[in-house]
């Protein structure tokens, strides 16, 4: 009977152990993936210059709209980078096709951008040109999905995470979401306290740098895609 009772305790402690370690590895999976979606969202990039001429023509709520689209994005594409999706792009003809569609939707968006200083500039600007969040957010979804390419970067930093570390791959998931999620957060809010200080004249600007900008980063990823083929 003693034997028994030994036993169970025995087993309950050794259970006990293991659901410890295995919620240590979790949340240390998850610190890991919020730092890398942290570190990776900070670059400056299209989207980053994106969100920061919206916000400073339309307000914070605008700016958290496209980081939402940006963060969800940067976690679909985490995860189908863990899931080895990134083998797919070494098919030539899906490699080359989305190439040219990321190309395409950034040298909108940069068009798009340069037009409406235009507008701004000769007084022509119109309801169409005031942001709305739920756009904002459709607008985010469509232009960071508009590379599936970074599906490959995600992929190599998934096996360098992975190495040496016990990391699971769904809550490594979910902290690249709430790293990427909080640096666009406290890019927004930075710039729409910024915001409040600066006139007319500095959005034109800010537009005129976002649409060279993406015009620049759409120029980059033609060259890549046109020199893989």
């Amino acid at each position: 009977m003693g034997d028994g009772r030994s036993t169970v305790l025995y087993a309950a402690m050794i259970n006990q152990r293991t659901c410890g370690r295995r919620d240590h590895e979790q949340v240390h999976s998850v610190v890991l993936g919020f730092g890398l979606g942290f570190l990776v969202a900070l670059q400056l990039g299209p989207m980053s210059l994106l969100l920061i001429r919206s916000t400073l023509r339309d307000g914070v709520r605008v700016g958290l709209a496209i980081g939402a689209g940006v963060a969800v994005v940067d976690a679909v594409y985490a995860a189908l980078g863990a899931a080895g999706a990134a083998s797919l792009l070494s098919i030539g003809p899906l490699r080359l096709a989305l190439g040219v569609l990321g190309t395409a939707v950034l040298g909108w968006l940069g068009v798009r951008t340069l037009l409406s200083a235009v507008r701004v500039r000769a007084g022509l600007e119109g309801p169409d040109d005031v942001g709305d969040p739920r756009r904002a957010f459709r607008t985010s979804l469509g232009a960071t999905a508009s590379n599936p390419l970074t599906i490959a970067s995600w992929a190599g930093i998934f096996a360098a995470a992975s190495t040496g570390t016990s990391a699971h791959a769904v809550p490594l998931v979910l902290g690249v979401a709430l790293g990427s999620a909080t640096w666009m957060a406290l890019l927004a809010s930075g710039v729409a306290v910024a915001r409040r200080s600066v006139g007319p004249r500095a959005v034109v600007i800010a537009d005129g740098i976002a649409g060279l900008g993406l015009l620049g980063f759409a120029g980059v990823l033609g060259y890549r895609t046109a020199a893989d083929t």
